[in-house]
């Protein structure tokens, strides 16, 4: 069984972040988001991995897959972004005639993609769609069960029949291409892929709704980056591998065979990566450093700090910030209690 993988988007709501970089590159928990798809869907048994990119995104997410050599993965070229059901068109030839699901990328499962996958293959129906329950189901595609059985989906409904929203993993037979085939754009121009699945349901076809059991979390802003990076670092397992001096280091953390803490506290659980120097400072629960950072004579905390960021001089602490690939946080003389902060790529902040 294959897997689609949409990545073609830029990303528009996790801006500043997305102006250099695609979403699905952006890291939680030590690693691009996109990664963490590819590894569910590998644990989930998947065979092949097609990804489908824009111009915009296909550098970015080869260069983020370059260390992938456990399960094959196709870049496909999406030309135009015109909805879903137009990006799993675009990979119709990759696909052939084996079964797929489609793993929306920056979305994060408990349990991951496997409780789908295995249940698709169990019971073999035209498609199976994972539903989860939400308090504003108007903002998603929207379910009406019958049983396990669904009988309506209707995309973003002004006046909702039910809280069971899509969320963002599909397992289709190819018989989904044939729904797909001279279907109609929707009214905001896109090929929408809840608009194929009823038309599945309108020929006949069984469509299987299955609940999300534990969380889920889409990371389409920066919030829900943050909150799916404390969700990931709960499963974190303590691995100090790197060098400690005169310094504590607490709960579960990994730190890098490279990493460097001096004169430090770190409070897991957290994430420390390659060639990081924490040195002067405090890095509390629930944050992620990229490699090649520095922390010097700072406090953070709850935060995403990518690559090759340095944050130094601070007197006070920084607290649920998400720090950009070489962007530079610097302490100046007076300060207020808190700072958060959204920092994109290749940016300076002198806090003075």
């Amino acid at each position: 069984m294959k897997a689609i993988i949409p990545a073609a988007g830029l990303g528009t709501r996790l801006r500043p972040l997305t102006f250099t970089r695609p979403k699905p590159v952006l890291r939680v928990a030590g690693s691009p988001i996109i990664r963490h798809a590819i590894d569910t869907l590998r644990e989930a048994g998947i065979s092949a991995v097609g990804i489908v990119v824009s111009e915009f995104t296909r550098a970015e997410i080869q260069h983020a897959l370059r260390q992938v050599t456990d399960i094959p993965v196709t870049l496909i070229e999406q030309r135009e972004q015109l909805g879903l059901g137009h990006a799993v068109m675009t990979a119709r030839e990759w696909v052939g005639q084996d079964d797929f699901c489609v793993y929306l990328g920056d979305n994060l499962f408990e349990f991951g993609a496997a409780p789908f996958v295995q249940a698709f293959q169990e019971r073999r129906s035209a498609a199976r769609i994972a539903l989860v329950e939400v308090p504003n189901p108007t903002a998603f595609g929207v379910a009406e069960l019958d049983g396990e059985r669904i009988m309506q989906l209707v995309e973003k409904p002004k006046e909702p029949r039910s809280n069971l929203a899509v969320a963002g993993l599909y397992c289709f037979t190819p018989e989904v291409f044939t729904a797909l085939d001279g279907m109609p754009p929707s009214a905001r121009g896109e090929y929408e892929i809840t608009d194929a699945i009823q038309r599945l349901i309108d020929s006949g076809a069984e469509v299987i709704g299955q609940r999300v059991q534990g969380w889920w979390k889409d990371t389409g802003r920066p919030s829900d980056l943050l909150e799916a990076n404390q969700l990931l670092l709960e499963k974190l397992e303590a691995n100090v591998q790197g060098e400690v001096l005169n310094s504590r280091v607490s709960g579960r953390v990994f730190l890098a065979p490279s990493a460097r803490v001096v004169n430090s506290q770190i409070v897991g659980p957290a994430y420390i990566g390659e060639d990081v120097l924490i040195e002067n400072a405090y890095v509390g629960s629930f944050t992620s450093i990229g490699r090649g950072t520095v922390i010097r004579n700072a406090e953070v905390e709850h935060s995403v700090i990518e690559a090759e960021a340095r944050i130094e001089n601070l007197e006070t602490r920084l607290q649920e910030c998400l720090i950009g690939v070489r962007a530079e946080v610097r302490g100046g003389r007076t300060l207020p209690r808190t700072h958060k902060l959204t920092v994109s790529d290749a940016s300076i902040i002198e806090l003075a």
